[in-house]
């Protein structure tokens, strides 16, 4: 009899140190689940405030750009006082070529120095444009499709409209197209390959000169 109550006794203990092991891991893992969702709502809070912090700032920044834009655009189309020359940011130039990559190349130099630049893709293409826009300064290919860099310098210098615009001329050949160039109408005629410098300054002089400074 005394050794079945030691056992009963002992079986009870044993049950006793399951339940409270039991307990004791049923705690832990409620704080390690307290814990995560804690860590969570933080991540999430941190979340919000850097998106928040990011929309602000791109809105801001958008709001920067537009007040630039602004600006730019109240600049270029600002009257320029007679005798006074435009700035580069004040300029209209537009390149007419049918090579993309000629286009693509001016255009970042001419951004580069901070130009206002307009495309064209070849000689009709420049004479819709500059019918709806005029440019302050004209660089043209020669041999174009539909209409020649030739054909438009004729054509903008046979209308009053146009017949002030200046007209940079690039051609590979220079020498035997001079005589043809100069008779359209062409004020620089600038042999491929030029020096980039070559090409701004050409610009520089013709804005110089058409406002008569």
């Amino acid at each position: 009899m005394e050794g079945a109550r030691i056992e009963i006794e002992r079986q009870a203990v044993e049950e006793a140190l399951r339940q409270e092991e039991a307990e004791r891991l049923a705690v832990e893992e409620a704080i390690a689940r307290e814990t995560e969702r804690q860590a969570s709502e933080e991540a999430a809070r941190r979340e919000a405030a850097r998106q928040a912090a990011a929309d602000a700032a791109r809105l801001e920044a958008e709001r920067a750009a537009v007040a630039a834009q602004r600006l730019a655009t109240a600049a270029s189309t600002a009257p320029v006082a007679p005798g006074k020359t435009k700035t580069p940011g004040q300029t209209v130039v537009m390149i007419a070529d049918d090579s993309k990559v000629v286009r693509v190349k001016t255009g970042r130099l001419l951004t580069a120095n901070q130009y206002q630049v307009l495309m064209a893709e070849d000689g009709l293409d420049a004479a819709q444009k500059i019918a709806d826009s005029l440019p302050d300064v004209l660089v043209t290919d020669v041999d174009m499709p539909g209409m020649t860099g030739l054909q438009l310098v004729r054509q903008l210098r046979g209308n009053a409209r146009t017949a002030h615009i200046p007209i940079i001329m690039v051609t590979s050949d220079s020498d035997q197209l001079r005589s043809e160039a100069d008779a359209a109408g062409v004020d620089v005629l600038l042999g491929k390959p030029y020096p980039e410098e070559q090409l701004i300054a050409h610009i520089q002089r013709l804005v110089v000169r058409r406002n008569g400074a």
